[in-house]
C-alpha cells in the first residue's frame, strides 16, 4: 500500500511531485531544528542561571564563620533579595554540616542526587513543595573542627530557585527561533517554487515544440538547451521516431512498388482473359490459358519478392549464431531438383570447418535463395552454379558463382537497386532479387560484393558476414 501511494506521485507533474516531496522534508528538518534549538536554549538558560546560583552560593560561603566553635552564617540579605528579583520567583537556601549536626535555612531542601566533590558545584533539578526548582549544591571543608568534633567536617551549601525566569528565557529564545525558521521556510518555499518553475522551462518549451509538429514531421528532436537528465529520454524518443520513419518509408516504398509492378501484369491478365473469352477454337483457347498461367506465375513471383523485400526491411532483427556451412548444404539440397530440371550443375564448396556467423536464419535463407534462384534461372542449360563458404579473417564469405550471362561491368554498380535489370537479360523478371539480398545483408551488418565470375564470365555475388562471438573465442 505504501509503495502504491509513493508510485502514484510519479503520475503528477514534476512541479507538484518536487513540492510534495521537498516541502514535507523541509518541515521535518525545521521541526528537528526547533527541537535542537529548544535543547540549546535550555542548556543556555541553565548555564547562565547556574552561574547566578553559584554566585549566591559563594556569597553565603563567604559569610560562614566557625570562630565561636560552632557554625555561624551572616546572610547577605541584599544579595539574596537581588537574586530573588533576578530569578523572578522564590529562592531557598540551606547551610548544614555534612552529618546534619547543624541545619540553617530550609532544612528540607532535597539532597544532591550524588555525592558532592569538595570544591566543585553540582546542579540538579528537583521538586520542592510541589514546584519544580533548580538546586545548586556546593561542599567545602570547614576551617576548623566544630566544638566537640575530632576532625574537620565539610559544610554543604545549597541554593534553590523556581524556574519562572528560566522558562521565560527559554521561551523567548525558542519563539525567536520559530519566527526565524518560519521566515526561512517561507523564503525557501518561494525559492523552491521559482527554482522548480525555472528548471522546468526547457521541458515546457520541448513540449510546445513537439505539440506544434505536424503528423508527417519525423525529424529528430533537438537536444539543444535540454537538461542533461532529460537528454537520454529525448535520444530514446529520437531513436523511436527514426524506427517509425524507416517503417513508414518501407510501407510507402512497398505501396509504390506494388502499384508500379502489379498494375501492368494485372492489366495484361485482364486483356488475356478478355481475349480468351472471345476464342472459339479449343487450341487457341489452350494457348491463351497457358499464357495466362505464365503471367500469373510471374505476377505471384513478383508479389512474393516485394513482400520478401518489405519483410527484410521492416522485420524485427534477432541475430543468432548460425552454421553457415550447414545452411548452405540445406539450400543446395533444396534447389538441386530445380537445377537438374534446367540442366544446371549445382555444387557446394566448403571445408570441414564449422563456421558460425551472426545472422537471422530466416533472412539469410531468403537472401541465398534469391541468389540461387537468379543464378539457376539465368544460367543456360549445361552451365554451372556453385555455392561457396569460406573463412576470411574475422568473417565468413558466402558466394554464389555462375557462368551465365552475368551483368555488364558498367552496370555492376547499379546491381542491387530496386527494379534494376541488366541490359543483356531478355527473360522476364522484376529486378528485386538482388535488392532483397542487399537489404538483408545491410540488416545483418554485412557487405555485398558483385563481380564477374571466373575467367570474366558469369556473375559472382559474395556475402560477407561477421563471425559469431563463440566462433571467435574458439579461434582464439
Amino acid at each position: 500500500m505504501q509503495r502504491l501511494k509513493l508510485s502514484s506521485l510519479h503520475s503528477l507533474s514534476l512541479r507538484r511531485t518536487l513540492l510534495l516531496v521537498l516541502f514535507p522534508g523541509l518541515i521535518l528538518v525545521i521541526g528537528a531544528e526547533l527541537g535542537l534549538t529548544w535543547r540549546a536554549a535550555v542548556d543556555a538558560a541553565n548555564a547562565a542561571y547556574d552561574r547566578s546560583l553559584l554566585g549566591a552560593i559563594k556569597s553565603i560561603d563567604a559569610n560562614i564563620s566557625t570562630a565561636s566553635g560552632g557554625l555561624g552564617v551572616e546572610l547577605p540579605y541584599v544579595m539574596l533579595e537581588f537574586f530573588q528579583l533576578t530569578a523572578s520567583g522564590q529562592v531557598y537556601y540551606r547551610v548544614a554540616t555534612e552529618g546534619g549536626l547543624v541545619e540553617i535555612g530550609n532544612a528540607d531542601l532535597p539532597a544532591p542526587p550524588s555525592l558532592l566533590v569538595t570544591g566543585y558545584p553540582q546542579f540538579s533539578d528537583a521538586v520542592y513543595y510541589g514546584e519544580p526548582v533548580r538546586i545548586g549544591s556546593y561542599a567545602r571543608l570547614l576551617d576548623r573542627p566544630l566544638a566537640g568534633q575530632g576532625k574537620t567536617q565539610r559544610v554543604i551549601i545549597q541554593v534553590a530557585e523556581t524556574l519562572e525566569s528560566r522558562r521565560d528565557f527559554t521561551r523567548a529564545l525558542v519563539l525567536q527561533s520559530v519566527a526565524r525558521d518560519l521566515l526561512l521556510v517561507l523564503a525557501a518555499t518561494l525559492l523552491l517554487v521559482f527554482a522548480v518553475a525555472w528548471a522546468l522551462r526547457p521541458l515546457a518549451r520541448l513540449r510546445s515544440e513537439v505539440a506544434a509538429r505536424s503528423d508527417q514531421d519525423m525529424t529528430p528532436i533537438s537536444t539543444h538547451g535540454v537538461p542533461s537528465d532529460v537528454q537520454p529520454l529525448v535520444l530514446a524518443i529520437n531513436e523511436h521516431v527514426e524506427r517509425n520513419r524507416l517503417q513508414t518509408e518501407a510501407r510507402r516504398r512497398f505501396v509504390d512498388d506494388a502499384s508500379h509492378q502489379l498494375r501492368t501484369p494485372l492489366a495484361t491478365l485482364a486483356t488475356q482473359v478478355g481475349f480468351a473469352l472471345r476464342q472459339t477454337d479449343a487450341e487457341d483457347l489452350r494457348q491463351t490459358v497457358v499464357a495466362i498461367k505464365a503471367q500469373l506465375d510471374e505476377t505471384v513471383r513478383q508479389t512474393n519478392q516485394m513482400l520478401a523485400l518489405a519483410r527484410a526491411e521492416s522485420v524485427a532483427l534477432t541475430a543468432e549464431s548460425v552454421d553457415a556451412g550447414a545452411l548452405a548444404e540445406e539450400l543446395v539440397r533444396k534447389w538441386w531438383a530445380e537445377a537438374r530440371a534446367r540442366g544446371i550443375d549445382l555444387g557446394l564448396e566448403r571445408n570441414d570447418e564449422t563456421l558460425q556467423v551472426l545472422a537471422q536464419p530466416g533472412l539469410l535463407k531468403e537472401a541465398l535463395s534469391n541468389l540461387l534462384h537468379n543464378a539457376i534461372r539465368y544460367t543456360p542449360p549445361g552451365g554451372q552454379v556453385t555455392l561457396q563458404v569460406a573463412r576470411l579473417g574475422q568473417g565468413v564469405t558466402i558466394a554464389v558463382i555462375d557462368n551465365g550471362p552475368g551483368i555488364p561491368a558498367a552496370e555492376l554498380e547499379h546491381a542491387g537497386d530496386r527494379f534494376f535489370r541488366g541490359s543483356n537479360i531478355d527473360q522476364p523478371g522484376s529486378g528485386l532479387g538482388l535488392a532483397i539480398v542487399r537489404s538483408i545483408v545491410e540488416r545483418l551488418h554485412g557487405s555485398l560484393l558483385l563481380a564477374a565470375g571466373p575467367q570474366g564470365r558469369g556473375l559472382a555475388v559474395t556475402l560477407s558476414l561477421p563471425l559469431a562471438v563463440d566462433a571467435k573465442k574458439d579461434q582464439g
